[in-house]
């Protein structure tokens, strides 16, 4: 269920300053939920944000818990960037968040030692796809490009489905990820979207950056490898430990791979050095690095959608909440910067 948000609701998380104009002064809101496609036909923004906090996703796929957090983190710390020539607020209408509140809660119930317990957490996912490809077929439909932030990367279903119904055909996909996220059809969980959604051909093209060596098995090397000319992907190690080809030579690489068609721009705070996740790592990329990516793919014309996922900062820390909001904010902006 949408959960909407109003200019109040949003006021109430500026901090306004005399002489200064906060970016979300400037956001754009709906008024209802009633006709959601006429009002953002309407509407003068090119993005539309909304949040999907739930983890569902990562506990169905054995991850640690948490990514619940980011979305508020992100949101609150993107309102209170500057509004100015390189920050436009206007262009951006935050909509609200996906309440999945009613299957937390169940999810919460379920008995973790029961046989059952995973399967039973991949059916709520399941639940959460539906909702997510509705949201972003509205959105899509409407010529607008979505950024989401979530939860768990189990959304990149919802998200690639709801583009490509919206766009009317498959979709590319580039994954700045220390995971494939494309393993077998065993259930619905934050490690299979992306196999989902290309088995049944809402990806076209699947382009892995940066997967990690370490944590990918020969199985799913097994399964990518065998589909070169709709599958591709570059390592961690390939570009940073060896230094077999550069870090922007790669961008163009992968950019030459999926640009024939809209692609979505997926990015998994795991592949970030440091940065709290449901698989938080000590080596990857930086954090410049990650704006690089998404500021390079967000400027391409065939830019369809942003996902920020997995970020999961602990609410009781309040400068891991600052912190990973901000990250998630210069993200955002990186995106719609032109």
């Amino acid at each position: 269920m949408l959960h909407l948000y109003t200019r109040e609701s949003l006021n109430a998380l500026i901090s306004k300053r005399e002489g200064e104009t906060k970016f979300g002064e400037k956001v754009e809101t709906l008024s209802s939920q009633e006709n959601l496609v006429e009002q953002l036909q309407q509407s003068e923004a090119k993005y539309v944000l909304f949040g999907i906090p739930e983890d569902i996703g990562v506990r169905a796929n054995r991850g640690k818990a948490g990514a619940t957090t980011a979305w508020k983190a992100g949101l609150k710390s993107l309102l209170n960037t500057q509004d100015n020539a390189f920050n436009k607020g206007r262009r951006v209408l935050v909509l609200g968040h996906l309440d999945f509140s009613e299957l937390m809660k169940r999810a919460d119930s379920f008995d973790e030692k029961s046989p059952e317990y995973h399967i039973l957490l991949s059916q709520l996912v399941t639940k959460i796809d539906e909702e997510v490809t509705y949201l972003m077929f509205q959105i899509v439909s409407t010529g607008k490009i979505p950024i989401v932030i979530g939860g768990g990367h189990n959304n990149a279903y919802g998200n690639c489905k709801g583009t490509a119904l919206g766009k009317s055909k498959a979709i590319n996909v580039i994954n700045f990820d220390a995971h494939t996220d494309f393993r077998s059809l065993e259930g619905r969980h934050s490690g299979n979207g992306f196999s989902y959604a290309f088995k049944k051909y809402f990806i076209d093209k699947y382009f892995m950056f940066g997967l990690h060596e370490n944590y990918t098995s020969k199985k799913v090397f097994k399964t990518i490898d065998s589909c070169p000319e709709r599958i591709q992907y570059n390592t961690f190690e390939g570009i940073h430990i060896r230094q077999e080809q550069g870090f922007s030579f790669q961008l163009n690489t992968a950019l030459n791979f999926i640009n024939n068609r809209p692609f979505g721009v997926e990015v998994d705070c795991d592949s970030i050095e440091n940065v709290p996740s449901s698989a938080m790592t000590p080596s990857g990329f930086t954090a410049n690095q990650a704006r690089t990516f998404v500021s390079f793919f967000g400027n391409q014309k065939n830019a369809a959608y942003l996902h920020l996922c997995e970020a999961a900062p602990n609410p009781d820390d309040p400068r891991e909440m600052y912190l990973i909001g901000k990250l998630l904010s210069y993200l955002i902006t990186d995106f719609i910067r032109k």
